[in-house]
């Protein structure tokens, strides 16, 4: 009996041994499968492609070549970047692998039993090809993909980063120049006036002046930083929450850009393919939802809109559309709010005395009653400022002159009393003085007149930090 039992005992062991050496063996054999490989597994031109789909995340998107051109299965209408396209197919021409599973039995253990992306594609000569992803492997970097002839591959490039898309990434958006300068630009509807580039004109306030504008048949000046920033907005602007790319009379009356509130027309010059300069004309029509714009119009009729926490928070709906593109874009509040801040106010010169101080020559001081010259002698750094024949610190008093800037424009008559007067002559044929008066207006403003024309409200502490600036270096000198 004894006898029997340890039979069954190392019949046992002997079978389990069998057992554990049969795993080992298979296990040795599934490893032996896997290995390093630099292998291009599959090698298609682009221009072979004829159908291109796609299944991901429950959206299935499909297009194929028409006369050359990619058009969306669904819709024919439908305005396909054809570079984005080709991207997508240029994955495909050199596709790589870093690691080769020969006859993988157990899809599941790649997660390719259930793909997360099914990608297909037709040749011209209706060769098909399907590639399958798998599971991302966070061990390697890389994602498991199947090309359907029985191996499994770890691949260098995850085909997911290029095919992660919805169907507004494959739009062809219309193309927004980048604006550095502008030969003009012609504004319409709530604003009506042209901007014109000049070099060199006798009507600049300073070097940096490019920009003007006709206002009462004078010829002014505009913020050269302030227009370039205007630019800057268009050419970085976000056009790419389509609406529609379909644009008709109803679509465009429901976005209110039948009769947009703003038209921006920008002329500027670009090069073409060969180099040379051409040119060019850009045009962005701007508006409001029309419900939105009606009540934004009558509140500011009846001016109750008066509180400046409640405006920063209203929400805006606004719609964009260049030229006569069939493709609308609904754009941001904030993206609206800078784009209609387009008035002769919003790019003119903020600055009070916007002039090159280093072409001050002198400046004559009314103050209290009395009057002083401050005189130049030498420029730039090496400059040193006069007041008769006593040598004064003046950079408070530049400082001070430089940081008078408009809190807002007005072309209120002073009725309070002047504060101060300065006329400063600088060595330039054009426009060699400019005279600034400023007046009490209230407790927080004084208003300023530039040569006898009422321009705008400063913040009356910078106009005190002026005049004491000035007090210290007058206080018990000789009136000039």
């Amino acid at each position: 009996m004894k006898r029997f039992k340890r039979l069954y005992i190392l019949m046992g062991i002997l079978a389990a041994a069998c057992v554990i050496t049969f795993a080992v063996s298979q296990y040795e054999t599934y490893k032996e499968d896997i290995r390093n490989s630099d292998e291009i597994i599959l090698e298609l031109s682009p221009d072979s492609v004829q159908s291109l789909s796609w299944e991901y995340d429950g959206q299935t998107l499909a297009f194929h070549r028409e006369e050359e051109a990619w058009t969306y299965d669904e819709d024919g209408a439908f305005p396909v970047d054809q570079e984005k396209i080709g991207e997508l197919l240029s994955l495909f021409e050199q596709f790589g692998v870093s690691f080769i599973i020969e006859n993988a039995e157990d899809l599941g253990m790649y997660g390719l039993d259930d793909p997360i992306c099914t990608i297909d594609l037709t040749l011209e000569d209706d060769q098909a090809y399907t590639i399958t992803l798998g599971d991302f492997s966070t061990m390697d970097s890389q994602r498991y993909v199947s090309i359907g002839d029985g191996n499994v591959y770890l691949v260098q490039t995850d085909p997911l980063d290029y095919f992660d898309l919805e169907l507004r990434d494959l739009i062809d958006q219309d193309d927004v120049p980048y604006l550095s300068q502008a030969q003009e630009i012609r504004f319409s509807g709530t604003q009506t006036y042209t901007v014109t580039y000049e070099e060199d004109s006798p009507n600049a306030y300073c070097e940096e002046d490019r920009y003007y504008t006709q206002q009462d048949g004078e010829t002014l000046p505009l913020d050269t930083s302030r227009v370039e920033d205007y630019l800057n907005l268009i050419s970085y602007l976000d056009l790419t929450n389509y609406v529609t790319y379909t644009a008709d009379e109803e679509m465009l009356a429901q976005l209110g850009l039948d009769d947009p509130e703003l038209v921006i027309s920008v002329d500027y010059v670009e090069e073409n393919e060969d180099g040379n300069e051409v040119a060019s004309t850009f045009q962005l029509s701007v508006s409001r939802d029309p419900e939105e714009r009606q009540a934004a119009e009558e509140a500011q009729a009846e001016d109750t809109q008066t509180d400046e926490d409640s405006e920063e928070e209203e929400e805006i709906t606004a719609y964009a559309r260049v030229g006569d593109s069939n493709i609308l874009y609904q754009i941001t509040g904030d993206e609206y709010t800078a784009l209609m801040a387009a008035s002769y106010d919003d790019l003119r010169h903020p600055e009070v005395l916007p002039v090159d101080f280093e072409k001050m020559t002198s400046l004559d001081i009314t103050l209290d009653g009395t009057d002083y010259t401050i005189t130049v002698q030498g420029d730039g750094d090496d400059a040193t400022y006069l007041l008769g024949e006593q040598e004064v610190e003046f950079d408070d008093v530049l400082s001070a002159l430089s940081s008078l800037s408009a809190d807002s424009f007005t072309q209120e008559q002073p009725t309070g009393q002047e504060e101060i007067r300065l006329t400063v002559h600088l060595d330039r044929e054009e426009l060699p003085s400019m005279e600034v008066a400023l007046y009490r207006y209230d407790g927080s403003f004084c208003l300023a007149q530039v040569d006898g024309q009422s321009v705008s409200l400063v913040p009356r502490s910078d106009v005190v930090d002026l005049i004491e600036a000035i007090h210290a270096i007058v206080l018990n000198e000789p009136s000039a």
